[in-house]
Formats: structure tokens, sequence, C-alpha cells
């Protein structure tokens, strides 16, 4: 963990920072006429070109998903090409309500793209199979997309108090949900690389997916920009041109292209009359929660990027347009949205901050949901293509849950029974899913599939370890919150505390600036600890960007981190476990010098990352050198994201020590 300097002086901006300041991160950047970047119009023919850029960009993370939910349930055709066109007119109409916004309470308003989200295949194929048996089909459908429209209800109303349930969802679930939800749809990968041949693998078949796989890699590898963006584009059509080219293309999906009508449209209810069932409903507003972490997450990030002031406010008005797409998608024959982070980064890396480039994005592929066509085009893919791309989509999916696991207490050994525990179940029903037919039939929804019962188990050991009990984190939150001068305080201390008092509680948490804790204190009253911390999270994220920088720039560098005396090293070690700083060696010094060196050059602040009892000296220089590439923009967001994380870590410590109860149940 990092420590206080012993001087806190600030250091100087570099041009390019003192530039964003001054016109990117202010609270309303504005040109001369008064108008916000945001809101912008380009010229109708650069609006044009980057709007299809933009489609690029998302497009095969778009159709990917009913391609896969198609494969796994067996549906023909004529029924895949009406869900792709479905999807992405959808996604157009979602994009829309996210870009322009339904009154002042619906939409985010920024420049971000609406998309299918990944992590709800597996409860979706799933429920298909459970309604049908375990045969898939049409029959399926209905049954999913009833439980599409209950869980986007449940995500337009639940938005206001989506902080007061978010308690329930800390990084060791949400980062377990994905971990699981990635390794279970690997299956769902493999098996696009086998039924291509009717089950019996052929040499070629294979090569089509481990191709695949390597075109992507090597995109990935040495292109950056734009193009890397597209890489799982590039390698779905360079895949299918090899198979078309060899006669591998299935011949009646080629014939579907001539014969499919030049233009069409979806209907409501399409497959037939909604079904309702408790158990799918269940899953898929699981769903939605742990797509609500990700809308949030993905909001801020596009505020920073384009210098707009994320509220409370926003987040709501961002998570009720999900909530309405997703409602939409279950009328209109598709599946759940949210926003698409490769557009996020888009915008980052060509600097074009309009919200009309996404909402002419959002038009065209309206367009493109008219014309069976295109949807016909994409349903041509031979399997193993395709499963050669979603091995790495769903492979980077359990990898942002292992990103999200590390943020947790991993030396609490109830984090570890819920990761382990919850994955152990999950792999068991991937591996084997005929134990679902144990079960009576209304509860075999829970158990088809091992994404539902990872994240069933996750989110139930963690209300079992740190809600309920007799040590329970619940009965911590309402007693002994904090210590200070040596004497406990509870919540109710807390939100009757003056500003000064409040400071001094809770010091700790960060370094010689402290007003992150006095914009905290204007939230009170606080209900739970967990409000304490998105208080402060709030404070540091929303503030000035004059305040963020002093506040970075008041941490030491990870290489003045590391190279600290033993005294200074053994407090670090107490705060983050054993980091073996020892054992570095002088290369490796040398190293991460000039890497913080580098650093301070280009952003005008301190190399800043919390450590982690995982991390490794080759660990943080490859982080360093990674970070050295983003903008300054990206940069800010993620160094003021690590201060977050230490003063979370700190405000452990913090309730560690100032109650028993938890101390003891930490030292079992």
């Amino acid at each position: 963990m990092n420590k206080p300097r012993k001087s806190a002086s600030p250091a100087t901006p570099s041009p390019a920072d003192r530039s964003s300041s001054s016109a990117d991160h202010r609270t309303s950047p504005t040109d001369r006429s008064g108008v916000h970047p945001v809101d912008r119009v380009p010229p109708a023919g650069k609006l044009t070109l980057l709007s299809i850029q933009h489609v690029l960009a998302f497009y095969a993370g778009a159709v990917i998903v009913p391609l896969l939910i198609a494969s796994s349930l067996n549906l023909d055709a004529a029924t895949t090409i009406h869900l792709i066109n479905a999807d992405l007119l959808t996604c157009g109409i979602a994009t829309l309500i996210q870009s322009v916004g339904i009154t002042k309470h619906v939409g985010v308003r920024l420049p971000v793209i609406q998309g299918v989200t990944t992590t709800a295949v597996a409860p979706i194929i799933a429920i298909g199979l459970a309604a049908t048996g375990g045969e898939g089909g049409v029959a399926g459908l209905p049954a999913i997309y009833g439980s599409i429209i209950v869980a986007g209800l449940f995500t337009f109303f639940a938005a206001p108090f989506f902080a007061k349930l978010l308690r329930f969802f800390p990084s060791v679930v949400t980062g377990t949900v994905l971990l699981v939800m990635g390794t279970s749809l690997l299956s769902v990968s493999a098996n696009d690389f086998i039924n291509y041949a009717q089950g019996v693998p052929k040499a070629r078949d294979l090569a089509y997916g481990f191709g695949t796989l390597v075109v992507i890699v090597l995109v990935q590898r040495f292109f950056k920009g734009f193009v890397g963006t597209i890489a799982v584009l590039i390698g779905l059509v360079g895949g299918t041109a090899v198979a078309y080219i060899l006669g591998d293309v299935d011949g009646e999906k080629v014939a579907a292209i001539s014969s499919s009508a030049p233009i069409g449209i979806t209907t409501p209810f399409y497959f037939g009359i909604p079904v309702f069932t408790f158990t799918g409903i269940i899953s898929m507003m699981i769903v939605m929660i742990i797509t609500m972490v990700e809308t949030t997450g993905d909001v801020f990030a596009a505020g920073e990027i384009v210098g707009k002031r994320i509220s409370k406010h926003s987040i709501t008005a961002a998570i009720r347009a999900d909530g309405i797409s997703t409602l939409l998608g279950g009328i209109l024959n598709s599946f759940p949205y949210t926003m698409f982070a490769q557009n996020v980064g888009l915008v980052r890396m060509t600097g074009v901050k309009s919200r009309w480039v996404a909402t002419g994005a959002g038009a065209i592929m309206i367009v493109l949901g008219l014309v069976p066509k295109a949807g016909a085009v994409v349903n041509t893919i031979p399997s193993p293509v395709l499963g050669g791309a979603s091995l790495i989509l769903f492979a980077n999916v359990a990898w942002v849950g292992l990103q999200t696991i590390a943020k947790a207490d991993l030396r609490d050994g109830r984090n570890a029974v819920i990761v382990t525990t919850s994955l152990g179940l999950a792999m068991l029903v991937t591996f084997k899913p005929e134990v679902a037919q144990v079960f009576p039939p209304w509860a075999q929804v829970f158990f088809s599939a091992g994404m539902v019962v990872g994240s069933i188990c996750a989110i139930i050991l963690n209300i079992l370890f740190f809600h309920v009990g007799r040590r329970s984190a619940q009965r911590d939150e309402q007693g002994v919150v904090a210590l200070a001068g040596g004497e406990p305080v509870s919540l109710h201390d807390v939100n009757n505390m003056s500003r000064e008092r409040f400071v001094q509680t809770f010091s700790s948490l960060f370094n010689e600036q402290k007003w992150p804790l006095e914009s905290a204190w204007e939230q009170r009253p606080f209900s739970s600890v967990a409000d304490v911390r998105l208080a402060v999270q709030s404070a540091v994220l929303m503030a000035q960007p004059e305040n963020q920088h002093r506040l970075v720039a008041d941490y030491p560098s990870m290489y003045e981190l590391i190279t600290a005396e033993d005294t200074y090293a053994a407090s670090i070690s107490s705060d983050s476990g054993s980091l073996a700083l020892h054992s570095a060696s002088e290369e490796e010094l040398a190293q991460l010098k000039q890497i913080s060196e580098q650093y301070l050059a280009k952003f005008g602040m301190p190399y800043v990352a919390r450590l982690a009892p995982q991390d490794s000296m080759l660990s943080i220089i490859n982080t360093g050198a990674r970070r050295l590439s983003n903008s300054a923009q990206q940069e800010r967001l993620i160094a003021l994201s690590e201060v977050v994380e230490i003063a979370n870590e700190r405000l452990d410590i913090l309730l560690r020590e100032a109650n028993p109860i938890r101390r003891e149940w930490q030292m079992d």
C-alpha cells in the first residue's frame, strides 16, 4: 500500500496535461459558441465516416451473440438470420436511447454504443434448453424472451436503488461471476469446433478454428489503434473468405443470401407470446445486475474521456436506458443490452467526443437490421471460424473476472471459499450437465448451466459470510466502523460528526490531501460502510481536475515505494502482504526507475498503483510499461482508480483495527 511522502508538493503538470485540464476535463468544457464537444454535430461527410468506423468496431461483438445462441439451440438458418437482424435493429434503437436520450431521466447522452452483453449467453442457452427438454429449437425462445422482458423492467426500476444493491455485489462476487461465465462459455466455443463436422473433428475444420485464433492474436500483436480494435472482425472475415474459396461454406446458407428478402423487419413477439418462468427470470436478473456494474464503469470511463462530470443521475439515466433497451430486446426478439467497452476505447483513441457520431452509428445499425441479406451473409460464417473467435472473447471475459477478483482481499479466507466453491460447482455442471436431471423440472434451469450455478453460489456465499450470522459484516457496518484517536465510533456517530471530526476519523485513507473526505462528508447520512466507500469514490472521480492531479501527485511513485528503507517496506508488507520486495534485481530496479521517470515526464504525475499480495516486480514493470502507452485522459482515470483502491484497502484496515469481531474473524 502507498504511504505518505515526506514532502507532498504536487508535480508540475506537463503541457499535454495542462491542455487536457483546461479543455477536456472541466465540468463543462465548451467552445466559443457555448456548445460542449459532446453536443457538437460534425459535418455530414465526417459524421458518416466516423459512424461507420464505430459500426465496424462493434459489429463482430454484436452478431456473435445471436450466432452462438442459435448454434447452441439448434436453430435453423431462417431463424438465425431473423435473430441477427432483430439484434442489429434493436442495437441501433438502444444506441439512440442512450446517446440521444428520452427525457432527462433516461439515457446518459454520451458517445456510447449499445450491444448485446455476452454475460447473457450462458443463461439464455440454459433457459432455452430447459424449456425444450434439452432439445433446443424455436420452442424455447418464448421462455427466453419472457425472462428478458422481466429483467429489463427490473433494471429500469432498480436503477435509482442500485447503490444499495451494490453492497451485495462486491468485487469478489462480480469477479467470480465473470470468471465462471467465461470458463463455462469455453465449452460453447469447443462445440463450434466439432459441430461443423457433425461431431467428428477433421483436420481442415480444426485448421479454420485455430487459423482464425492465430489471425486475431497476430492482429492484436502487430497492429494498434483502430485496426487492433477490429481484430475479431478481421479474423471472422478472413476465416470465412478462406472457407468460401475452398468450398467449405454451407451451400444452403449461401443460397439463403439470394433468397432472402431485400427489406424486412422483425415484428413484436415474432416467435410467440412470452413465457415467464421463475428460474429463468432470476438468472436473467442476475445477469442484469452484473451489467449494471459494467455500465457504471463504462459511464465513468466515457465521462472522463469526453470531459463530462458523471453524477448519480448520470448512472441512473444510463442504467434506465439499459433497462428499456433490454425490455425492447425481449419484445423485438433480441437480447439484453449494455455499453460496448471497445467503442468507449475508440472514442479515446480518435478524440471524437460528439454523441451524434454514436447516434449516426445507431442509425446505420437500424438500416442493417432492416436488410435480411446482411444477416444471411453473417450466417455463412463456418462453425469452427466462429469457435476460434468466440474462444478469445470468452477467455477475455474470464480474464476480466480474474482482474476483478484481484481487487478483493485475497488474504481473507472467506473470499477464497467464495471463489473456489463457485468455480468448482460451475465446472462440475459444465463438464457433467446431466447433473440437472436429478432435480425437479422447475429447478433444472438453476443446474443446467455452470454460469448460473456459479453465480448463485457466489451471491449466497457472500451473503452468508459477510451479511448474516454472529460475525457478519452487516453487524460490523451497523456497529463499530472506525477508530478516532483510539476510540471506536459507530455509523450513528459518523452521521452526526462535524466536517473536521469526520476528516480526522478517516484521515488515514489518504496522504496529505483531505478534500475527498470533506466532499464525502457532504453525502451523509450513511446507512452502511458501503455508503462511505461510495461517497469517497464519487468524491475522487467527480472532483475538479486540478484537485485530482494534486491527489495523485501526493503519492510516491512505484520506484520510490519499492526502494524504501526496511522499516518503510515492512509497513507496506503488513498492509498488502508479502511482496518479496528485496528479491528485485538491479536490472529490474533500473527498469522500474526508467518507467517511473518516463511516466512522470509524460503525464506530470507519479506512477501510482495499489500493491496487491500477488504482485511481482515483473508485473509492476509490465503494468507501468503498458500504462505509458495510454492517453493523458485515460491514464488520469486509471491513476485515480488506483488511489481509490488504496483508500478502500486502508478503510478495510481501519475496520479490522476498530472491530474486534471482524479482527477475530480475519485471524481464524
